[in-house]
């Protein structure tokens, strides 16, 4: 039997465990950082918004982007997250997935995941605990992974 794979993420990183045992240790393998996800939403645009002319009358106004930047970032981010997921569910690397990560970053992430690898998540922590060693980490999750 393969290992499960607990996935650790918020939006300015993701760190990968493996855990031989539903009630095992966790052993940390790989790691991902994406500072971005810590920046100011104002730090990651270089400019103004577009501008527009009403439809009717002389008024101009500001365009509004349909989604802000730091969420941009964090869907980039999940996006890559779910790309090594994927690779690791076709090299047959693991059998299970916990995924554990704030509530909003959890939503982005389940969103990107594709068919295959949503199918092995056998369980969802919404917490953040991407900052916590390994063995911390693993007191705070449920005795029982899956």
């Amino acid at each position: 039997m393969r290992p499960a794979w607990v996935v650790v993420a918020d939006s300015s990183g993701c760190r990968l465990f493996a855990a031989e045992k539903p009630v095992g240790p966790l052993q940390e393998f790989e790691s991902f950082v994406h500072p971005e996800g810590r920046m100011h939403g104002r730090d990651l645009v270089s400019d103004q918004p577009g501008r527009a002319f009403d439809s009717k009358g002389a008024g101009r106004h500001a365009m509004e982007a349909q989604v802000s930047p730091k969420k941009h970032e964090a869907m980039m981010f999940a996006g890559l997250i779910a790309q090594r997921l994927a690779q690791g569910r076709a090299q047959r690397a693991f059998d299970r997935l916990v995924l554990v990560a704030p509530p909003a970053f959890l939503g982005v992430l389940r969103e990107r995941l594709d068919r295959q690898v949503r199918a092995r998540v056998a369980r969802e922590v919404g917490k953040n605990m991407s900052r916590l060693k390994p063995a911390a980490l693993r007191a705070r999750l449920p005795r029982r992974l899956y």
